[in-house]
């Protein structure tokens, strides 16, 4: 079997575009997900090699992690049909997920027993990003290990930023999508009374875009998921209420007190109460009133 240089363990809306990156720049590309239904779309793909973590350990010489969180890598990486125990000499893993800095330490810490370098990388750019190849990297862990592999993550990144020891990407990560989704929340509560003093939610944002108020989310989030009524910016509510819970217990661990964050997570926790856990956040602009008429 050939020793494939790179794996990616996580085929969902973030791993298939990453993946597939790869698979265009001629990469001996391995990859795993614990559904069928990602496999799908690498199938007829004579380039790509399907290997559970267990084998990818033993060919690879650089993973990227593409799952939900800490919990599940620590599934794939323990145990003697886990990663650690079957690594090859050099192994460098990258943990794409969003998580606790404090789990992403210990996961580190296990690995550095197994001499494998376990580097945390938080993501922006989304899905449209991860597919284009132009993410935002926020990166933490072993610096000689990120010099050694950053190569592979201009694959799929257009920006890279090492900021540090182990923890760092994940709790800047964490920093960024707690501003992103109070300013997401922010934007929303002011469409909303746009509409009320009879402006069309349309001026408003193009009003934004071109004044102090413009954000990523005026630019883009409004006009391509909610002004078009498509609800579909591919993340879920429950993705949200997670991240900012993690944000705000970091916060208080770091001695500081996050009104604002602690805002957006008690909206999130009302609108999870709501049943809304499983939609598009996009719906939170729809149901603003209905949830906050529920807190």
């Amino acid at each position: 079997m050939k020793k494939y240089t790179v794996g990616v363990i996580g085929l969902g809306n973030m791993g298939k575009g990453i993946a597939k990156n790869f698979s265009k720049k001629n990469y001996h590309l391995a990859v795993w997900d614990v559904s069928s239904a990602a496999c799908k779309s690498f199938r007829k793909s004579n380039s790509v090699q399907f290997l559970e973590p267990v084998e990818m350990a033993k060919f690879c010489r650089t993973i990227f992690l593409v799952v939900p969180g800490s919990a599940e890598i620590e599934k794939i990486l323990k145990g003697k049909k886990g990663i650690l125990n079957n690594a090859r000499q050099g192994l460098v893993l990258y943990d794409l997920t969003t998580s606790d800095p404090v789990h992403t330490k210990r996961l580190a810490k296990k690995a550095a027993k197994k001499k494998v370098s376990y580097l945390d990388a938080g993501m922006s750019g989304g899905a449209s990003g991860a597919e284009a190849g132009n993410l935002t990297l926020m990166i933490g862990g072993k610096e000689e290990a990120y010099i050694e592999t950053r190569k592979h993550l201009k694959v799929f990144a257009a920006n890279l930023f090492y900021l540090g020891d182990s923890g760092a990407g994940h709790t800047l990560k964490l920093i960024h999508n707690m501003v992103c989704h109070t300013i997401f929340l922010a934007t929303c509560e002011g469409g909303r009374m746009a509409e009320l003093a009879g402006i069309r939610l349309e001026d408003m944002i193009d009003v934004f875009n071109l004044a102090n108020a413009r954000s990523y989310i005026s630019e883009t989030r409004f006009p391509k998921h909610i002004l078009s009524k498509k609800w579909d910016a591919k993340s879920k509510v429950s993705n949200l209420h997670k991240d900012l819970k993690m944000a705000v217990s970091l916060s208080k661990s770091l001695g500081t007190n996050p009104d604002l964050g602690e805002q957006t997570l008690l909206f999130l926790e009302n609108a999870v109460a709501q049943g809304m856990e499983n939609d598009d956040f996009s719906l939170l602009f729809r149901d603003f009133q209905k949830i906050k008429d529920a807190s």
